[in-house]
């Protein structure tokens, strides 16, 4: 009589595969040698658990060997937080090279250029990688995006050793990449982004000091859907951002100016008018911004649904009267500290546009999460 151990391998993965509950996944394993071996080869992704105790990491990095040679069909890696994590350690990733897609070595402090590259040369198929607060430079940079053209997202935030070359060496090197994450890198004014491709999608700067030519930059593949430029400084001539409007962005759904408070009426003007896809802006803290810019979006953002405009100083009744005469798809609109709103003013907005929720908060980040772009 026949038993299911007389199945081929193949259908007994596609058996464990449909086991939804991770118990039942646990005990498959645990039937015997050869259904051990099959769970090793259907494991697709491994992530070291986050620990305050140091000892517990050098035990994650003794074993990487092992876990690489156990689990030969990796697909993702998170070595996150794995501050003694060295550069010979990468080379035991050159085991899973093939099939390895994901890779995030968020703090992992001691990994230079050189471990970089080496381990970008043995790993060309990458898609997306995870880099925040590490040392790494342009140099190394460079070396990824030589090693890795199909890289389609990068989280860089606070890697503050990065400058445009290193963004270019991406730009150019990457052609189908979609998000990069570049919050706090103190080196990057956005030029190093002149000429990337429409695939780009989404561009995480909040904190960087970003010039005119930088946002353009940014925005020149054309394909841009999200920006984050939170904290943005002032620079000479103008608040500078009116290039947004140009015809570059017109892709853009998701805008967070919040705290850029130099940004006044051309800018939001020209924003309005140039981006006729904006589904959510940020304007928290814009303090220049004032009756002509209000009347402006409540012109031209038909299809905005996400208002923010907390501890706007310039914000008063007309218009907040403009932005509900019209905006017609808005449904949420995030407002406090606006001391020229009266109450008369927010109640008259209320019985004009009933249906949208005004909310007293305030909040830093908007639309969607940059963990979506990134592989798990």
């Amino acid at each position: 009589m026949a038993s299911i151990n007389d199945l081929m391998d193949d259908a007994l993965l596609i058996i464990f595969w449909n086991l939804s509950c991770s118990d039942d996944r646990h005990s498959f394993g645990l039937t015997c040698h050869r259904w051990l071996r099959l769970q090793n080869i259907a494991r697709r992704s491994l992530s070291l658990e986050f620990s305050y105790d140091t000892h517990v990491y050098q035990q994650y990095i003794r074993y990487l060997p092992r876990f690489v040679s156990r689990f030969p069909n990796l697909r993702s890696v998170v070595l996150a937080g794995c501050a003694e994590l060295q550069d010979s350690s990468l080379l035991h990733l050159r085991l899973i090279g093939q099939t390895l897609r994901s890779l995030s070595l968020q703090c992992c402090f001691g990994i230079t250029d050189a471990g970089i590259a080496n381990m970008s040369a043995g790993c060309p198929h990458l898609v997306s990688v995870t880099l925040y607060r590490s040392n790494v430079t342009d140099v190394g940079i460079k070396a990824l995006a030589e090693s890795c053209p199909g890289l389609e997202s990068v989280n860089l935030s606070h890697c503050t050793l990065i400058s445009d070359a290193g963004i270019g060496a991406l730009s150019r090197g990457c052609p189908g990449i979609r998000a990069m994450v570049l919050s706090s890198c103190r080196g990057v004014t956005g030029t190093g982004f002149r000429g990337c491709s429409s695939s780009l999608v989404f561009v995480e700067a909040d904190s960087c000091p970003l010039t005119p030519e930088g946002v353009l930059g940014i925005a020149s593949g054309g394909g841009l859907e999200y920006l984050n430029v939170t904290g943005l400084r002032s620079w000479v001539g103008g608040d500078g951002l009116d290039g947004l409007g140009g015809g570059l962005a017109r892709n853009l759904r998701f805008l967070n100016l919040r705290a850029c408070r130099f940004v006044g009426n051309e800018s939001v003007s020209v924003i309005s008018g140039g981006c006729p896809n904006l589904e959510e802006w940020n304007l928290a803290l814009c303090h220049e911004v004032r009756a002509p810019g209000w009347v402006a979006i409540g012109s031209n953002c038909a299809n905005l649904r996400a208002l923010h405009v907390s501890r706007c100083r310039n914000l008063c009744d007309s218009g907040l009267q403009s932005i509900g005469e019209g905006c017609v798809r808005l449904t949420r609109l995030y407002m406090h500290g606006c001391r020229m709103v009266t109450d008369i003013g927010l109640e008259s907005f209320r019985r004009r546009r009933p249906e949208v929720e005004v909310r007293r908060k305030e909040y830093c980040c908007i639309g969607p999460s940059p963990d979506e772009y990134f592989l798990r």
